[in-house]
């Protein structure tokens, strides 16, 4: 059995909860984890949640191969998994830049928000593979800024 991990937008939560991002209005990215260079990563779900109304955010779940967005603040990945090791997954979130997008970048899960949550979970041996060293993200475009707490859980 593979190890499980997850990553949030926002610092891993001590004495305070966890601080939601402002999404800004012009495409931002939220989280991106970057898979190691010597596995694989198996994508097991992913979800966003919204402070306010999410009228008019679209979502989206890319890999955009190897591009990161620049300079993320760093988060360490949640072990979900009892008695699991660290990833070996990086993740980060609120990047200061995008980062160049190319063309092979794949869309695993496209949302135009119409409530405050949203969650996928794929079926069994049905699960995206992010592939070594390359790079998954939440992405956001709003029209009006709100703020937004998104995850990724994964099996390495």
């Amino acid at each position: 059995m593979a190890n499980q991990y997850i990553a949030y937008s926002a610092a891993v939560p001590t004495t305070a909860a966890m601080v939601h991002v402002a999404t800004g209005t012009a495409i931002k990215t939220l989280l991106q984890v970057t898979a190691p260079s010597t596995r694989q990563l198996t994508i097991v779900q992913w979800g966003i949640t919204f402070d306010g109304s999410p009228a008019a955010v679209v979502c989206e779940l890319i890999n955009t191969t190897t591009v990161a967005g620049g300079t993320p603040t760093a988060v360490t990945p949640t072990i979900l998994t009892a008695g699991a090791p660290a990833a070996l997954a990086t993740a980060g979130f609120a990047p200061t830049t995008e980062g160049t997008v190319v063309a092979t970048t794949r869309t695993f899960d496209y949302q135009k928000m119409s409530a405050n949550n949203y969650k996928w979970e794929w079926s069994l041996g049905r699960e995206p593979i992010l592939d070594v060293s390359q790079v998954m993200r939440v992405r956001v475009t709003a029209s009006v800024s709100v703020n937004a707490l998104a995850w990724i859980q994964w099996e390495e």
